[in-house]
This record gives C-alpha cells, structure tokens and sequence, in this order.
C-alpha cells in the first residue's frame, strides 16, 4: 500500500518514531450476512478493508473511498460499531504507528468486486461461518458489526477507575 504524500512529508521531520494515525475500518455485510473481505497486499491477509484517514477528511468519506478503493464494492456507512486503540505496531521499514480505529456497519449498494493492486490481492464475499483465518483484533471488529443489527450502542474499551 502507498504511503501518502502526507505521511512521508511528517516522517522526513520525525524518522521512525511513533507516529499517531486515525483508521477506519468498514465491515460490509450484504442482506444475506455475507461479510466482504479482501486479502492485504501489505501482508497477505484478510480483512474488512479500511485505512487512514487523510487530512480534513471525515471518517466515513474516508471509509467509502477505502472500501471502494480496496474491492470495487460502493457502500453506505450505517453505523460505528467500535471505537479502539490499536497497539503500536511497527512496519518493516522500521515506521512505528498507532491507530486509533473507528469501525462501521455497512450495506452494500453497488459495485463489482475488482482489485486494486496496490492495496488488494483478492476480495470476496464470505458467509459468516466461512470466514477465513484473520487476527483477533479483525474478528472482533466483525463480530461487533455482526451484533450491531440487534445493539443500540457502539462497542468500546471501558475506562477504568482511577485509583
């Protein structure tokens, strides 16, 4: 995936250090509850597609560019689902960056499946137990959406009392 103009610009400024960075990540589920995924070209595996943020731009603007980008598929945010703080996580480059992720709901209103290579391997839509292996962290944000049809509330990390 292409490291924006803006993100290379601060890295000339800060190098490797800690970088924080707003996410967003859209689980589209189809009337079936089928869940789109596409295979990341960053690391091969699969996830609801997302990304960040870039400057001015609200987060799900920034989520229908990304869906549509990744997969070809044009949704409809419908709701946030969950609100996290991701650890930090280090690229290969030696980059280090923490997001803080913003995960929505989304219907699929049109669009084909086609890939951007830049971003995407493969794309698909898989039925809820046919989903293929993915992180801890990628589950729990489709299972939060999943559970949103029957929730009122966005899922977040509670706070703890201060001692």
């Amino acid at each position: 995936m292409p490291t924006p103009e803006f993100i290379r610009e601060l890295r000339k400024h800060i190098g490797h250090e800690p970088l924080w960075l707003m996410g967003v990540t859209g689980v589209v589920i189809a009337e079936d509850g089928s869940v789109l995924l596409h295979k990341r070209a960053d690391d091969g595996s699969w996830a609801p597609p997302g990304g960040i943020l870039e400057p001015g731009e609200q987060p799900a603007q920034a989520l229908t560019r990304e869906i549509f980008e990744e997969t070809g598929i044009r949704a409809v945010p419908e709701r946030i689902v969950s609100v996290v703080t991701e650890p930090p996580f280090t690229y290969a480059n030696g980059d280090v960056v923490q997001f803080m992720d913003v995960a929505f709901r989304c219907r699929p209103v049109g669009g084909e499946i086609r890939l951007d290579e830049d971003e995407s391997l493969d794309a698909g839509w898989f039925a809820p137990g046919e989903l293929p292996r993915m992180s801890d962290r990628v589950l729990r944000r489709i299972r939060h959406a999943q559970a949103a049809a029957d929730e009122t509330d966005a899922w977040f990390v509670p706070p703890t009392t201060p001692s």
